[in-house]
């Protein structure tokens, strides 16, 4: 554990290093509010902490940067869990209060608001359609052989689908259908149950297009990634870019991670901690989507490890907190 004094001027580095990207010099530390010593002492702490793991010099420059290790000892002892400003808040909320719609859309919606809010790649993932349940389901005529079949799903989501049949379904029997479906499907999974006959061979074929109509559309488990076009501008080398892009099209590697680091009770993973190489220069920051006290999904960001950690915590968080709550009253 580090004394106050070290830990004053790690925090000082990090915070430094965060706002300039620049290699951090111990006259500077010294102008700095809350680190009142002198710059031979700083430059003797530093090189502690730079034998320690805290800190490394890039060149033979005096200034120093933070090293994975010094991040991390950032983030668990050195920040307080700051709080979004007012306008982001109410941005958060504005978003959400007029997006509505297929759950696919939404989450493709969220990773663009929390990208432009963060300024880095955001990641979310959507609740898992293979859990998911049926907490309603109609079929609602639109012409005579045309119909529309409409499903809430425990995970949020609200599916709806065009359905044509061969022979005209009339309003009884599209009544009739929705009555069998509501009976046989609500809380199960759409492709679990084998629904039983009706005694009215139409109303089963109707019920069997629609179901199946269902299951074909349903969103799959998939991570939405949003501004991938601020990757250029996070990192100096152009083969991190490069490799950095690749992975993010990978939509198994990713989903993979925002998976280990939510299991393993982390909110950033930084640098080679999320086990993903290719990525080692990068950190992630994430958070759960909890409806009704069920893990239905992770939202997050990517970016460099020189991220301002505070402030993507706290707006991760935000956008968490309320995409649960809009899932949960879509699904109520």
């Amino acid at each position: 554990m580090l004394d106050e004094r070290k830990t004053a001027i790690l925090r000082a580095i990090v915070q430094e290093y965060i706002s300039t990207a620049q290699p951090v010099g111990s006259s500077h530390v010294a102008a700095l509010a809350g680190v009142p010593v002198s710059s031979a002492t700083i430059r003797n702490e530093m090189a502690v902490l730079e034998q320690e793991g805290y800190l490394v010099q890039p060149h033979t420059s005096a200034g120093r940067i933070p090293t994975d290790k010094g991040y991390r000892f950032f983030v668990d002892h050195l920040t307080d869990r700051h709080s979004v400003d007012t306008s982001t808040v109410q941005r958060v909320g504005a978003f959400f209060d007029v997006t509505h719609g297929r759950l696919e859309e939404l989450l493709h919606q969220t990773s663009n608001l929390l990208a432009n809010l963060t300024h880095h790649t955001s990641l979310v993932l959507g609740p898992s359609a293979e859990r998911a349940t049926v907490r309603s389901v109609q079929v609602v005529p639109v012409s005579g052989r045309v119909a529309v079949v409409v499903a809430v799903l425990s995970n949020g989501s609200v599916e709806n689908q065009t359905v044509e049949f061969a022979g005209e379904l009339s309003d009884v029997r599209a009544a009739a259908a929705t009555a069998h479906l509501q009976r046989h499907l609500i809380g199960f999974p759409l492709d679990d149950r084998v629904l039983p006959p009706s005694g009215d061979a139409a109303v089963d074929e109707a019920c069997r297009l629609a179901q199946g109509a269902l299951v074909g559309a349903r969103v799959r488990e998939s991570v939405f990634v949003g501004g991938t076009s601020v990757v250029a501008q996070a990192f100096d080398a152009v083969d991190t870019v490069r490799t950095v892009l690749q992975v993010l099209e990978q939509q198994y590697v990713m989903v993979s991670l925002m998976r280990d680091v939510i299991n393993r009770g982390l909110s950033v993973a930084i640098g080679a901690e999320h086990g993903v190489e290719p990525l080692a220069a990068c950190s992630v920051v994430v958070a759960p989507v909890v409806v009704d006290g069920e893990h239905l999904g992770t939202v997050g960001v990517l970016g460099p490890t020189r991220m301002d950690y505070p402030q993507a915590l706290a707006t991760v968080e935000v956008v968490s907190d309320r995409l649960g709550r809009h899932l949960g009253d879509g699904a109520s």
